[in-house]
């Protein structure tokens, strides 16, 4: 976990003048996940923490200076959803199994935390979110089967997709964190559109099952739209203030998180696609 692993964000403004190349740097982190190492990212948006853990043997949750704390999750809730092999995570020494696309809540509090992988040969791939929280609930484990599931979007529109919500109100509960995954149909390949903005809080999508298509990810104000061209496995900061929605040459899955005042999964601003610019 690198000291200056930090990604600061702009403000609306500034981002006009970006080169695709500073967008890059700023919005995308394109390398969370290495085989026997544990990375993450500390943001701006919200203090969410970004990160990947892809243990070959366990690998503990390190504390960071970026905390402020005597240990990482001292004053912050975190979650995870495992996109690899079978695996587990120790909840001080408690052990949550976790098959592919399950989630664990870890929470405020919580001193160890160690990702573990049943077969290294097939390790487990666990991508995590973590907030500042102020009060702690219970840590929990939903598989994807128990998760809420609804199906948006049509055919006809290429953006037919089903969301999963795991850490949300009427879910797992949580402090401050929101957290699930979108899947879309075959032959769909449009995500969140129209698209929106939510002033309330930031999200982070994390782009996966992509193999070797590619996805044009829109961001920025509505009326100052930019893009990332963005790969499998990479992540996207979103800001408040910029829109957040995706076009891929083939469909994919991407997990998205939030972190803020409201909790309500439909806490969003609408924007109406014929007033992009």
């Amino acid at each position: 976990m690198p000291d200056d692993a930090v990604k600061w964000i702009p403000r609306p403004q500034d981002m006009v003048a970006m080169n695709t190349e500073e967008l890059r740097e700023t919005f995308l982190v394109e390398d969370i996940f290495a085989a026997g190492e544990l990375r993450c990212v500390f943001t701006a948006l919200d203090r969410l923490v970004v990160g990947g853990a892809m243990p070959l043997t366990p690998l503990q949750l390190p504390n960071h200076e970026k905390t402020g704390r005597a240990f990482f999750l001292e004053r912050r809730e975190l979650g995870a959803i495992n996109i690899g092999g079978p695996g587990a995570v120790q909840v001080d020494g408690k052990s949550f199994s976790l098959g592919r696309l399950d989630c664990v809540y870890v929470p405020m509090g919580t001193r160890r935390v160690v990702f573990e992988s049943a077969n290294p040969k097939n390790p487990a791939q666990f991508y995590f979110l973590s907030c500042p929280a102020h009060a702690a609930h219970p840590a929990a484990v939903m598989k994807e089967s128990d998760a809420t599931a609804a199906a948006l979007g049509t055919q006809a529109n290429a953006n037919r997709r089903t969301i999963h919500r795991y850490i949300h109100e009427g879910g797992i509960p949580s402090c401050q964190l929101v957290m699930g995954f979108t899947e879309l149909a075959e032959g769909s390949v449009w995500n969140s559109f129209p698209p929106h903005t939510h002033d309330r809080r930031a999200e982070i999508y994390f782009y996966f099952d992509l193999g070797e298509n590619i996805l044009v990810h829109l961001m920025g104000a509505p009326t100052q739209t930019r893009h990332l061209v963005v790969g499998n496995q990479q992540v996207v900061l979103s800001p408040p203030w910029s829109i957040h929605c995706g076009c891929g040459t083939g469909n994919y899955r991407f997990i998205w998180g939030m972190a803020g005042e409201n909790q309500r999964f439909e806490d969003m601003d609408g924007v109406v696609p014929t007033g992009l610019r």
